[in-house]
């Protein structure tokens, strides 16, 4: 039987701060969304090998705005499973989509998301030219932010009687 996956939900952020530069190299950057929406650690095995941040954009979408699982938890199935549980997790507490943005660069990325069931939704061109350093993944320059969306909730339902 396999081990759980559990999203548990912290307080104190900065002590997340290694996992979340597995995600986002700047410090800067990271410190602009650290204190918003909801932080989780993620435990396997009794041991946090990552976070998961995600912010709220509008009422009814969660973004996910930081992932990272540590490398050598990497290639496991495990991320595949804690978005699995994310997309539980924000389906019951009503929301109908949730984004996530990552580099044009980030080819592992890229898959990840599409074989999590995102669809590409946009492209946020110069998004990571604002960064103090320019960032390199796989040779290629992080320029543009590759935005994707996934339906949580496919049809609201709507009170219909007449009243």
């Amino acid at each position: 039987m396999e081990s759980p996956i559990k999203l548990l939900l912290v307080q104190a952020r900065q002590d997340y701060l290694p996992y979340l530069l597995l995600a986002d190299e700047t410090v800067e950057i990271i410190n602009e969304y650290i204190n918003d929406g909801e932080l989780y650690a993620i435990v396997y095995n009794q041991q946090t090998i990552g976070v998961c941040l995600f912010t709220f954009p509008t009422p009814y979408t969660v973004e996910v705005k930081n992932f990272a699982i540590q490398p050598e938890n990497q290639g496991q199935g495990l991320g595949k499973r804690v978005m699995s549980c994310a997309f539980q997790l924000y389906k019951e507490r009503g929301f109908e989509d949730m984004v996530v943005g990552t580099a044009n660069s980030s080819i592992a990325n890229l898959a990840f998301y599409q074989k999590t069931g995102f669809r590409m939704d946009g492209i946020i061109k110069d998004f990571f030219a604002r960064y103090p350093e320019p960032l390199y993944e796989d040779g290629i320059r992080a320029l543009d932010m590759i935005r994707f969306r996934r339906k949580l909730i496919y049809e609201r339902k709507l009170d219909r009687s007449i009243k």
